[in-house]
């Protein structure tokens, strides 16, 4: 953004829950002389955070706040603000990972976070219950290729194209791997009910804690709702 004077600083876009009314509002921040100021752009109200997150910069841009950078070179965004929302996606702890984590917390499971299911292959898991051997994994709409919400960009199309079904391929051979090792795999998109993903993890790590040894003749599953 234009800071004026010819300064200019690198905006982020933020998102506040509300906590008695769940709402969400939007804030741009940016950095000035040490100082983090923060500009107030709006509620927002759709499904997974990136929408919510790419609604944040469209507000942010039709107030004016932001200025056009030049290009990247060899950046795979079309634009700075798409940019800006890729950055801005969290890899971990996400809003969704964050609710289903403490809906299982409270109904007394414990597990690890950010873990690698089988310690020689490079796949980490959101959620990992060791001992009944399930892994959960909580897939971003846009990245994992939702059936439901994805919707293909315009610009570098064949691009995004490849990137998503190189990602749903890694899936598909991820929970393979996980599976002829014993493992169940519980896949939740990002924008599923929260109460609903944790109910099916629940039930898989219960299940697979009772009937372990059952489980580990007749072959693991993988769970993935729409």
């Amino acid at each position: 953004m234009d800071l004026g004077e010819g300064r200019f600083a690198r905006a982020s876009v933020e998102l506040k829950m509300l906590p008695d009314t769940r709402r969400i509002r939007a804030y741009l921040r940016w950095s000035d002389g040490g100082k983090s100021p923060a500009r107030y752009l709006g509620q927002v109200e759709n499904v997974t955070r990136a929408a919510n997150l790419a609604e944040g910069w469209k507000m942010a841009w039709a107030k004016g706040l932001l200025t056009e950078e030049p290009p990247v070179e060899g950046s795979w965004a079309s634009s700075p603000s798409v940019r800006a929302v890729m950055r801005g996606n969290r890899s971990k702890d996400t809003r969704p990972e964050l609710r289903l984590r403490s809906l299982l917390h409270k109904q007394g499971l414990r597990y690890r976070v950010a873990a690698r299911p089988l310690p020689g292959l490079r796949r980490t898991a959101d959620l990992i219950f060791s001992r009944p051997k399930v892994a959960v994994f909580v897939d971003g709409c846009f990245w994992h290729g939702c059936p439901e919400h994805l919707r293909q960009s315009r610009k570098n199309a064949d691009f995004w194209r490849s990137k998503i079904e190189g990602n749903q391929t890694r899936d598909a051979e991820t929970d393979r791997l996980l599976r002829e090792a014993g493992w169940t795999v519980v896949r939740v998109w990002e924008h599923e009910d929260p109460d609903a993903a944790a109910a099916r993890v629940i039930s898989a790590v219960r299940g697979s804690s009772t009937t372990r040894h059952e489980a580990g003749q007749a072959g693991s599953s993988v769970t993935r709702q729409s």
